[in-house]
């Protein structure tokens, strides 16, 4: 169905049966249709043609190309607000404007949402390592000064906790189609006391890329690509002094980052000690959920510290490693040719395919967190000999989430629901998991293979980086993220304290874990920890 005749049928919706059956034979035809199925046809010739902007191989999407799918996406928009409904309204928005993504989309897709409901949105645009103190600059002080903002579902125990947020309307839920997201961020994820609070834009988990052409028969990497932190620490050293085969350049291995990028780069340890640390029999690897006793300084995190020490003394990152956050090793190593293995975000599997900076879409691959041959048993104290694999639910995604300073101005709240349901509309967020954006796939109907081959990847690559997804998202022993108040407290003194066991100026990676322990033993006294404890239980559905 071309778009044209889909906003025929729209408008043609509110007109009554003798006013359509005046159209041409061709449109009453249609017009003769159920409205169901009326629907269902112009929802999927939407998908289908905003996946052609611009269309894998084409480039990087423009701010043109998001005005054009935001435009495209409105129909679910004009079904609840009228046009002009919102005029003088205006709403200020928080988010990220990291690697030039995340609130760039959001302008570009807002602009026809604003033409057609007459909303302004003023925006506020933090870098990544800017946000956690922004953020909790606004909580801790309560002056909360933007209507709307794109956050994770960590910091749900800060705000929903402290009812700084608005809850849902039910009109909402069923715009946006909870129904078809991925089970592990439906409720209690986004909800908080039995209400909901979250519209989800993204679904995040750390998958592992890697180098096709490092491995193989006659790979520098070896014939198998590595499937435990065992074997990638062996590779990464053996690959000390060699060529890349793309670029010609020095050969890496696995890329930790080793700079803080404002408490989320806490999560790239995690996924070394995730495959250590969380054990099938609890899922607690962080704190005790009885005392909230820091695990990190038990012998799994301490092992996962010691991997990165053992690296840095190798000499096998690139130079100036200390000084490369997340941001670095996913966008200017990996991508653009820069080492063979990463953990990130599965956002850089659609960016491999469709960034101009990316030179590595035709050798990469992709899989899930590493496994370890063997696991750390916390309630028994002891090392078991045996493989684990605890995929890396790290983040839970971003959501956007409407604040409490709407609450008294129905038309503001509306007007800020409406456009926090138009970017989190099913139809969208299909575009947004294919081309890049920050978020990756998260719905159930972002895994229909053949919607992707439409945009133009191939059928293998879909389904090796979609297949990391879902493996990860479905994983019985996956690492579940906790919503606990302070916990970007936690991991950014975390990040702090081990950017000075890197540098040395801690002698081990025992001292350097026993640093952080004590750091955050601090935090939960200053919280409370009674209430920690009680929250951290709830979060892990103990």
């Amino acid at each position: 169905m071309k778009v044209e005749l889909y906003n025929y049928i729209r408008a043609a919706q509110k007109m009554n049966r003798r006013q359509m059956l005046k159209g041409s034979a061709a449109l009453g035809a249609v017009a003769m249709i159920p409205k169901a199925s009326a629907q269902a046809a112009a929802h999927g010739s939407v998908r289908a043609e905003i996946l052609k902007i611009p269309g894998v191989g084409a480039g990087s999407p423009t701010d043109s190309d998001w005005q054009k799918v935001g435009e495209m996406c409105l129909g679910a928009t004009k079904e609840n607000v009228a046009e002009g409904e919102f005029a003088g309204v205006e709403l200020t928005f928080m988010g990220l404007n990291n690697q030039n993504l995340h609130n760039f989309l959001f302008r570009g897709f807002l602009k026809p949402w604003e033409a057609y409901t007459g909303a302004k949105i003023n925006w506020i645009d933090l870098a990544q390592a800017d946000y956690n103190a922004r953020l909790q600059q606004s909580i801790a002080t309560g002056t909360v000064d933007f209507d709307i903002i794109e956050m994770g579902a960590p910091f749900e125990g800060d705000v929903l906790g402290r009812g700084m947020a608005s809850e849902m309307p039910d009109w909402v839920k069923e715009q946006i189609d909870m129904d078809d997201y991925v089970d592990y961020l439906k409720d209690p994820v986004g909800t908080w006391d039995g209400k909901t609070y979250r519209v989800s834009i993204d679904g995040d988990c750390h998958t592992f890329a890697y180098r096709k052409d490092y491995f193989g028969p006659d790979g520098i990497g070896g014939a198998e690509v590595p499937t435990t932190w065992q074997d990638i620490n062996a590779v990464t050293k053996e690959l000390v002094g060699k060529e890349d085969p793309l670029t010609g350049l020095p050969a890496h291995g696995y890329l930790d980052p080793l700079k803080g990028w404002g408490g989320f780069g806490f999560y790239f340890l995690e996924n070394r000690a995730a495959a250590y640390a969380k054990h099938p029999n609890s899922p607690a690897w962080l704190f005790d959920p009885e005392t909230m006793t820091p695990m990190v300084n038990n012998p799994a995190w301490v092992q996962a510290i010691q991997d990165v020490m053992d690296l840095i003394e190798a000499g096998a990152y690139p130079a100036d490693q200390i000084n490369a956050d997340p941001g670095t090793t996913a966008f200017q190593q990996f991508l653009a040719g820069t080492g063979s293995m990463l953990m990130w975000w599965g956002d850089v599997g659609s960016s491999a395919r469709t960034s101009d900076t990316s030179v590595v879409g035709d050798v990469v691959g992709f899989g899930i967190n590493p496994a370890s041959d063997r696991v750390y048993n916390a309630q028994a104290g002891a090392w078991e000999e045996t493989r684990n694999e605890a995929p890396n639910m790290a983040y839970i995604g971003w959501g956007v989430y409407v604040m409490a300073t709407v609450e008294g101005d129905e038309k503001k709240k509306k007007a800020a629901w409406s456009a926090a349901a138009h970017l989190g509309g099913k139809d969208l967020s299909l575009w947004a998991s294919a081309y890049p954006s920050g978020f990756q796939p998260y719905r159930q109907s972002h895994f229909q293979f053949e919607e992707w081959e439409e945009a133009g990847y191939d059928r293998a690559f879909v389904e090796d980086y979609l297949g990391s997804n879902a493996d990860s998202y479905n994983h019985p022993n996956a690492a579940i993220e906790p919503r606990i108040p302070g916990i970007f407290q936690y991991y950014s003194v975390a990040e702090d304290e081990l950017a000075k066991g890197y540098a040395g100026q801690y002698g081990s990676a025992q001292e350097t874990a026993d640093a952080i322990a004590a750091a955050w033993e601090k935090i939960t006294d200053q919280i409370g920890r009674e209430n920690q404890i009680a929250l951290y239980k709830a979060s892990l559905g103990i």
